[in-house]
């Protein structure tokens, strides 16, 4: 829409800036959480996370032609306002007025979601490193992947602007999409809120796969009682652990006799005869041999 028939006036950034920062004031009083932009220096994203999503918009020719204009707009603060919530941005750009963009990006789907996790099992080693962005290359590679990684492709996503432009992606919309690339060096975990996914989901099936897999690697060097019976043809039998079958082998050792105390256990031990017994023997033998002489 023109403005009587014509463009409006050209503004001067420093009074467009003065301006967005009246209007924005009086929306915070009114209780708008106010997330303003700011870039320091030319970057505008510093961060893996955010430079990742600032090169994934540049691999699209449908947005290659006004994102310079927004690159601008970035630097030079006219994103005064920046809301990313699930599948919805909402901004304010300062142009010659105050500009409302609303930005509309399609839940990850399912499938595409598992096919993510799939690839970084094994891969990803705590959530902090996930947000920090230190990943393996695979890593890297899956969840930046152009068509079937995290980021959302140009028709997965949305743009409206309050400007004139006839165009879908104005500059005003392009300094919101590169606004984003500088909120996830903040906060990366933006990224998954915006797709409708959990990025815990990442590390917490990591460690869940990981624990399986050890599992099944313990199972295969241990054989149970049946397989031990089969393989050697007897019977195995289970004896309960007790406190008298508890103990080292250096005390069970102590305990069994050893083979020559074992063999003195079988002879028979010598008696000892007491002396008036063995004097009335021999009393009763001299008598046997008196009665033999007579």
């Amino acid at each position: 829409m023109a403005y009587g028939w014509q463009w409006r006036p050209y503004v001067p950034v420093a009074q467009r800036r003065a301006q967005a920062i009246l209007k924005m004031e009086k929306l915070r009083k009114k209780g708008l959480n106010i997330q303003p932009v700011r870039i320091e220096g030319r970057q505008i994203a510093r961060t893996f996370w955010g430079r990742a999503w600032c090169e994934h918009l540049e691999k699209f020719s449908d947005y290659e032609n006004r994102l310079p204009r927004g690159r601008t707009y970035v630097r030079n603060g006219s994103v005064c306002h920046l809301d990313i919530a699930k599948g919805r941005i909402t901004a304010k750009v300062s142009g010659s007025v105050i500009y409302d963009i609303q930005i509309t990006i399609k839940p990850l789907p399912k499938d595409k979601w598992r096919r993510v996790k799939d690839s970084c099992t094994g891969k990803v080693g705590s959530l902090l490193e996930l947000l920090q962005g230190k990943l393996s290359n695979h890593v890297m590679a899956a969840v930046t992947d152009k068509d079937r990684g995290l980021f959302p492709r140009p028709g997965e996503i949305g743009l409206d602007c309050s400007c004139p432009d006839w165009a879908d992606m104005c500059k005003h919309v392009a300094a919101v999409m590169y606004g984003i690339g500088a909120r996830l060096d903040e906060k990366p975990e933006l990224l998954f809120v915006l797709r409708g996914v959990n990025h815990a989901e990442l590390v917490a099936e990591d460690a869940a796969k990981a624990v399986v897999t050890k599992a099944k690697k313990a199972s295969q060097r241990t054989l149970d009682e049946s397989e031990l019976s089969e393989v050697f043809g007897i019977d195995v039998a289970t004896v309960p652990v007790t406190k008298a079958t508890a103990g080292t082998a250096e005390s069970k050792s102590a305990r069994l006799p050893s083979r020559r105390s074992a063999q003195r256990a079988q002879k028979p031990s010598r008696r000892t005869v007491p002396a008036a017994v063995l004097q009335r023997a021999k009393a009763q033998r001299a008598g046997r041999k008196r009665v033999i002489g007579q």
